[in-house]
């Protein structure tokens, strides 16, 4: 008892020693930091739920947000749109008569070298190869190809394998009449195939430095050939766009379009006077762009008179000259078709210089075609 006694008043004396005091100060101490960090972890346990759903909305602000800056970021919204610089080179490309451009006939203008007449020395038609060479190999002459491209309600002879246009109706668009074209000795030249731009004028303005296939080829190019009015063709001969314009003002803006486009295709130039009278017609339809294929653009006819109110009168009226009984040519003679190539004046029209039924074979009023 007495042991136990003196052990308990020990152990108190300790409890009031320094060493005593420092042991209870450090187990309070303990106790304390004990119940702080309890009081901490409460509303960190309480948070949990929310730091996960925090994270995802943020990841999904974060994907919201990047989708409006990837489709309108500075570095890209250029790139989706045509940039200054970009219309600049349009332009530039239009100015210059390019790929991108070609459809303007005043830009392509532009492109022509501007050069005076050159001599019209060595020039003959067979320079540009046969008259009307089959040069497609179709089996058909380029006459006839023509024929039945610019005619509608085409008739074919018999035999010729729908290549001799036998009838046909023209929306003429050098005068807008409209001609019923029937082949024969008297009414053929009704209708003649024009170059466009006239040989003898392209001789002189550049085709001499073409080689003999090129200058085929623009003979026969149906980009540069059209069904006319024989009168009108006979006219024009080989003038150019300051000496002669269609009568049908309405087709003057195709047609000068039309030269500019023959002329750029084959390296040709024009004069001054002859570029001032392009660029005059052109003033007044500034929006005419070159054609870009061969024949007559529908809409152009519809200025011209239907072709079902001639009455079969008119096909007759429109035979530039009667039917002679000879050679119709006074002085002029040519022993065959090859004297008449030689001196470049074929085809022969009925009525012309030098024709004469011998020449003509097939008896339809155009010698030598």
């Amino acid at each position: 008892m007495n042991n136990f006694v003196n052990a308990h008043a020990r152990h108190d004396d300790n409890r009031n020693t320094p060493r005593g005091v420092f042991s209870r100060e450090r187990s309070l101490t303990k106790l304390i930091a004990a119940i702080l960090a309890g009081t901490m972890l409460l509303p960190l346990s309480a948070c949990g739920g929310s730091d996960s759903d925090t994270s995802a909305l943020s990841s999904d602000s974060a994907s919201e947000s990047a989708t409006p800056s990837e489709s309108a970021s500075p570095s890209e919204t250029p790139e989706s749109s045509a940039s200054p610089s970009d219309d600049a080179s349009a332009q530039s490309d239009a100015n210059s008569g390019s790929s991108n451009a070609s459809g303007a006939a005043v830009d392509m203008l532009a492109t022509l070298p501007v050069k005076g007449r050159a001599p019209k020395t060595g020039y003959a038609r067979t320079q540009f190869g046969a008259a009307w060479s089959d040069v497609d190999h179709n089996g058909c002459d380029t006459r006839n190809d023509i024929l039945k491209r610019d005619m509608t309600n085409v008739t074919f002879k018999p035999g010729t394998h729908d290549c001799v246009v036998k009838t046909g109706t023209l929306n003429d668009p050098y005068t807008g009449k409209t001609i019923n074209f029937v082949r024969g000795q008297h009414t053929s030249t009704a209708v003649q195939i024009d170059h466009v731009v006239a040989l003898s004028d392209a001789w002189q303005k550049g085709a001499q430095q073409l080689n003999a296939d090129q200058r085929l080829q623009l003979a026969n190019d149906p980009y540069n050939l059209l069904a006319v009015d024989g009168p009108a063709n006979q006219q024009k001969s080989d003038s150019d766009a300051a000496s002669w314009l269609p009568s049908n003002k309405s087709f003057r803006c195709q047609y000068v379009a039309r030269q500019i486009g023959v002329k750029h295709k084959y390296a040709l130039w024009v004069t001054q006077a002859e570029k001032d009278a392009m660029t005059n017609v052109l003033s007044s339809c500034p929006g005419q762009t070159v054609p870009d294929g061969g024949g007559v653009v529908a809409s152009t006819q519809a200025d011209s008179q239907p072709a079902q109110t001639p009455e079969p009168a008119q096909t007759t009226q429109a035979a530039p000259a009667p039917a002679p009984t000879q050679q119709s040519g006074g002085d002029v003679y040519y022993q065959n078709c090859s004297a008449v190539r030689a001196a470049g004046k074929a085809p022969l029209y009925q009525g012309q210089p030098g024709y004469s039924r011998k020449l003509d074979r097939d008896g339809d009023g155009v010698a030598c075609e």
